[in-house]
């Protein structure tokens, strides 16, 4: 009997090959697109509507504004109130692509989603799991927002543009004549296209950031700063204060509206902490493991041990400082080519 995969497809090239070569194997493909917040993009609904005419494949549109506004904008904003830095994409990932979305391709009757991630899933026979696998297009690896999956999850996913590099994704569009060939990627988080968050956060709750003091590390005050909304652990630009010596962003204090600023050697840490853990395997771990971890998208992985700690949450120790550890983002843990898991940093 052949299986239904259902694709999430953003109006991207690499959604739309996606679906593309899925077809190509033998399933029975359509695609989705998400209405997310009020101004999403018309363009990328068309794009993927047109995309889905060319393959002679369904197209279906689902109005997620509610769940996302509470799971990813909500969030997002209350992050960086609370002097975090959030990673939207994830929470979007939880909320969306492998919740409102994996709950209505299976209630229309699909064996299996997809999307245009570049990660992989593999089973493991030997032990009877399914595995996160880190892309084999390392520039474009994205496992790191996908570390959450279950076995369950993982076991409905299908990730079949990981052994293609963008050039070669590029040309199996152009070959066949989808419209998006040559769209070009989207850099920023969708609803923050500017990258303006300070001011998007103005705009969506009306509360106009406050001006408060820069501190130096002994609590004297050197400066006024613009708003904590604006600034992030590790900073050294844009912060707009002359000191006749460079400074980074060490701590931020939302109760007391304070920016700490530091040599840069004081946002270097060998160890952090993060709950809310997952594991891809669904697991509970109660003793010390070796991994490589990465506590950002962009961060250069680092060996590392993570130090159970109860209630979901885990101390990670690494064998040589990193920089800029900061709240709000995650963790990722993984051994060679295989996620293990991750967690948010607190």
């Amino acid at each position: 009997m052949q299986k239904r995969v259902l694709v999430a497809m953003s109006g991207g090239v690499d959604s739309s090959v996606a679906a593309l070569l899925l077809q190509r194997q033998g399933y029975e493909v359509a695609g989705a697109t998400f209405e997310l917040f009020d101004g999403c993009s018309e363009d990328n609904t068309g794009d993927a509507r047109r995309v889905c005419e060319r393959l002679g494949i369904p197209h279906f549109v689902f109005d997620y504004r509610e769940r996302f506004s509470k799971g990813v904008l909500d969030y997002f904003i209350h992050g960086y109130q609370n002097g975090e830095t959030p990673n939207p994409c994830i929470a979007c990932n939880k909320t969306i692509k492998f919740g409102a979305f994996s709950e209505d391709a299976e209630r229309l009757g699909f064996d299996f989603i997809s999307t245009g991630h570049y990660a992989g899933v593999r089973f493991d026979r030997q032990s009877g799991q399914f595995w996160l696998l880190r892309s084999q297009q390392e520039r474009k690896d994205q496992s790191y927002v996908l570390y959450h999956l279950s076995q369950e999850q993982l076991s409905r996913l299908l990730l079949p543009i990981d052994r293609y590099s963008k050039a070669e994704v590029r040309e199996i569009a152009a070959q066949a004549g989808l419209p998006v060939f040559s769209k070009s990627d989207s850099q920023d988080i969708c609803f923050v296209p500017d990258g303006d968050y300070a001011g998007f956060i103005t705009r969506y709750t009306g509360e106009i950031p406050q001006e408060g003091d820069y501190l130096d590390d002994n609590g004297t005050v050197i400066g006024r700063h613009k708003g904590v909304l604006y600034y992030t652990i590790g900073q050294r630009r844009g912060l707009g204060i002359a000191l006749g010596v460079k400074r980074t962003v060490s701590h931020l204090d939302p109760v007391s509206n304070t920016v700490t600023l530091s040599d840069d050697s004081a946002v270097y840490t060998d160890r952090l902490f993060a709950d809310d853990l997952r594991m891809t395997d669904d697991s509970t771990p109660e003793r010390p493991f070796p991994c490589t971890a990465k506590i950002r998208y962009a961060h250069r992985p680092a060996s590392a041990t993570v130090h159970p700690l109860g209630n979901g949450s885990v101390q990670v120790q690494f064998a040589q400082p990193q920089r800029a550890v900061t709240k709000g983002q995650a963790v990722f843990f993984f051994e060679g080519g295989r996620g293990l898991g991750g967690g948010t940093i607190r």
